[in-house]
């Protein structure tokens, strides 16, 4: 199994079934998964100052969240990156805001310029690389969500547990363990973290930031993966 992955890896294949844009040759899979992680907390990847005040473009309805975490892509436009239409449309990040869809297959220039416009404020908060690395993610690297996850559920929709088990035996225990219960500082074991389905597809696509986490995206097939993986994870302990 080790080698069969190793070799998909090598290959740089995509399997583009549910990725949201047609990917190239030339679109770099490491820039994409840098976007990911941009994406989802780009001031601890650049090591960038944490912001401290809570930004002026979050809505006065949302009181559960303040701070730097109201900095976060993510926060206002959701790993399914749908918004007020995907699976933020409720809980405690529910804002009203719309996602990121609508900028799927964008140029990237176009993407930058609302990146640095008066609304989102990050002109001059990253660099030339790093505006275009999450421009990129955002144009063609992220997944449609609702062709994994069964919203309602919160299932993979085709994953397989057996076949995930393999997969997290030799990609990620060794960080892990095999009950999903490191590293300490992990807030939940990854068995309860499954309760956010689209958090999980999205760190196993692209890592998770300031971490040495693999990112899956460049193994041909990664969408199956992530899925198997998912149900696999369903079984692991809540608690540790």
């Amino acid at each position: 199994m080790k080698r069969n992955l190793m070799l998909a890896v090598l290959a740089g294949a995509f399997s583009l079934g549910v990725l949201i844009s047609p990917v190239s040759a030339s679109d770099d899979p490491g820039s994409m998964a840098r976007g990911g992680k941009l994406y989802d907390k780009w001031f601890k990847l650049i090591g960038a100052e944490t912001p401290k005040a809570t930004h002026k473009a979050w809505p006065a309805s949302n009181t559960k969240k303040k701070g730097n975490v109201t900095w976060r892509c993510k926060s206002c436009h959701g790993w399914d990156g749908m918004g007020k239409d995907g699976a933020y449309a409720k809980g405690s990040y529910k804002t009203g805001i719309k996602g990121v869809n609508g900028m799927w297959g964008a140029p990237t220039a176009k993407i930058i310029a609302v990146m640095k416009d008066d609304t989102h404020g990050l002109a001059g908060k990253m660099d030339a690389q790093d505006y275009q690395d999450l421009a990129l993610f955002v144009s063609k690297g992220m997944l449609d969500m609702k062709k994994v996850v069964n919203y309602k559920t919160k299932a993979p929709l085709s994953g397989n547990a057996g076949r995930g088990q393999g997969y997290f035996n030799t990609i990620c225990a060794g960080c892990h363990r095999k009950d999903g219960s490191r590293p300490k500082d992990m807030d939940k074991t990854l068995g309860k973290q499954t309760g956010n389905p689209w958090e999980v597809m999205h760190k196993i696509q692209n890592g998770h930031p300031g971490e040495p986490m693999p990112a899956l995206r460049a193994i041909n097939g990664f969408e199956q993966i992530a899925m198997d993986l998912l149900a696999h994870l369903r079984t692991l302990p809540k608690k540790r």
